[in-house]
């Protein structure tokens, strides 16, 4: 896991450039700071180019869209019940572009489970319909 977790923020860094004004600089998240990040489920990292997140659910969610963001999914630990495309059923706006609704009809649905990623580009919409016990999962939310 801490492999995937330096390459990712490593691509992060690459892919932003060197530090600037207008650009961040690196980060580093220590062994402890993560695993603490997994246990509540909380975000590592966000700016205005990209957001890492430590996620963990324990239950099914909403259907989601993210209007500007792409999710980069890596599962880590546990299984689920992944529905991605489709419209969102009852949708709303929750936050500056973000929808959120009670679930999705017509989407494909996908088993994730440990080792399996999953990329859902900006404006897809996706919904962690079951949770089978904890799951646990790296997002990497990249904006446009």
């Amino acid at each position: 896991m801490r492999k995937f977790v330096a390459l990712v923020l490593g691509l992060a860094f690459v892919a932003v450039g060197a530090a600037s004004p207008d650009r961040p600089t690196a980060s580093y998240f220590e062994a402890g700071k993560v695993d603490a990040a997994f246990a509540k489920g909380m975000p590592l990292l966000e700016n205005g180019q990209y957001k890492i997140h430590a996620s963990r659910r324990d239950k099914p969610g909403m259907a989601e869209v993210h209007v500007r963001d792409t999710d980069i999914i890596h599962v880590l630990e546990g299984s689920a019940l992944f529905v991605v495309g489709g419209k969102v059923v009852e949708g709303k706006p929750t936050a500056t572009d973000e929808i959120r609704g009670a679930t999705i009809q017509d989407g494909t649905e996908y088993r994730l489970a440990k080792g399996d990623v999953f990329v859902v580009p900006n404006g897809t919409p996706h919904w962690f319909k079951e949770v089978n016990g904890t799951l646990l999962y790296y997002v990497v939310k990249v904006t446009s």
